[in-house]
Order: structure tokens, then C-alpha cells, then sequence
């Protein structure tokens, strides 16, 4: 399930930190500047994170470095929107082969998305597991990435169904580890937009 309200306030809060320029697209989160070096703008970037895929294999943000990816938050079971964040992002990943884009999804409930399940998950959706990690690790860990790192909320919820709340967005990363952009990941029609602002980061 999603939280719209609390990721539009955290929105507000971030639209005053984003930089834009006529011809990149936006930089999210938190910035700062370098006293020591004239127009030197340190931008928020995602943290180091070490976590398991489908695999069993360990994967970290090293292994991203200099790369352009997509990611997203989800769990197996969900019985509302991550079948539909999923499926786009399916289709998104079958319209970029010929392009060098990675994919990620981090689960937000780790105690039930073993490698296994996630395997399972994997085959489901027809994922390409070849550049698409699917992690699952220590659920404080994960869920600190996501308020900290990706600017989204997260957390376990009884009432919710499934269990959980977590955003519905999609996430656009740079080679240099920044935000650069926010998608319905519910909205199908939002993939033919990524694809685009793929291509515009690309030129950049």
C-alpha cells in the first residue's frame, strides 16, 4: 500500500533542494555548498548498502557506481500496488535492453522475501534477473536506505493490507548516485516518461 501524503509533504520539503537547469533533468534531495571552492554544490546521494538478491549472492552499491538504474520498493505478497509497479517496471526493463540500465527492487519485508521467495517473485514476472537485483537483507537497514537514501517512506503497518506502507515511486539514480527523478510506478503510461528522461540523462 502507498503513502501519498507523507511522500507529497516530503516532496514539498525536497522540491526547495532541487536543482534544474533548462537542459538536465532535476537533482532531488538535500544540498550543500563547498565554502572552499566558488559554485561547488555537494548533492545528496544515495549511501552505501550491502544487502542478498535472488541468488543468495551479496550485492552493494559499489556495484553501481558509475551506472544508471532504476529502483523501487516492494513486497511479494502485496496484495495492492507492487504487482502493477512490478509489471511496468517489466515492461520498462524489455524496452531498455539495447540501452546499459540496471534495475533494482528492495523488499520491506525481509522476514518473509527470503532469496527464495524472491527467486519465486523473479519467475513470476518474467524479471530478467541479469540486470535486475531483487535484495532483501535487515528490514532497519532497508528501511533506513529508503528515508535516508532514496527519499522515501516506509514501515510496517497492521492495518494496512498486506501488512506494510511504502511509496509508489519509481526511481530514476545517475552514474553519480543522485535522484533525477520520481514516477507513479502504479501509472503505465509513466514508463514511456522514464524512458525518456533516460535518454535525456544520457546525454548529460
Amino acid at each position: 500500500m502507498k503513502i501519498s501524503g507523507l511522500f507529497f509533504l516530503m516532496l514539498v520539503c525536497i522540491s526547495s533542494c532541487v536543482s534544474i537547469t533548462e537542459k538536465s533533468l532535476p537533482i532531488y534531495g538535500y544540498k550543500e555548498f563547498d565554502d572552499l571552492q566558488e559554485n561547488d554544490t555537494l548533492y545528496h546521494t544515495i549511501p552505501k548498502w550491502s544487502f542478498v538478491n535472488q541468488f543468495g549472492e551479496q550485492v552493494n552499491s559499489s556495484f553501481y557506481e558509475g551506472e544508471i538504474y532504476v529502483v523501487y520498493f516492494f513486497f511479494s505478497h502485496c496484495p495492492t500496488i507492487c504487482p502493477a509497479m512490478t509489471m511496468n517496471m517489466v515492461k520498462l526493463q524489455q524496452q531498455t535492453t539495447a540501452l546499459d540500465i540496471k534495475f533494482l527492487s528492495f523488499t520491506v519485508d525481509p522476514k518473509k522475501d527470503s532469496c527464495e521467495r524472491l527467486f519465486w517473485y523473479q519467475e513470476a514476472f518474467g524479471i530478467n534477473g541479469e540486470n535486475w537485483n531483487l535484495l532483501t537483507g535487515n528490514q532497519n537497514a532497508i528501511y533506513s536506505l529508503g528515508v535516508n537514501g532514496f527519499l522515501v517512506p516506509n514501515q510496517e503497518d497492521a492495518l494496512a493490507p498486506g501488512g506494510f506502507l511504502h511509496s509508489e515511486k519509481i526511481m530514476l539514480i545517475d552514474p553519480k548516485g543522485r535522484i533525477r527523478g520520481y514516477y507513479d510506478g502504479t501509472d503505465e503510461d509513466q514508463v514511456a516518461v522514464i524512458l525518456n528522461d533516460i535518454s535525456r540523462l544520457k546525454q548529460e
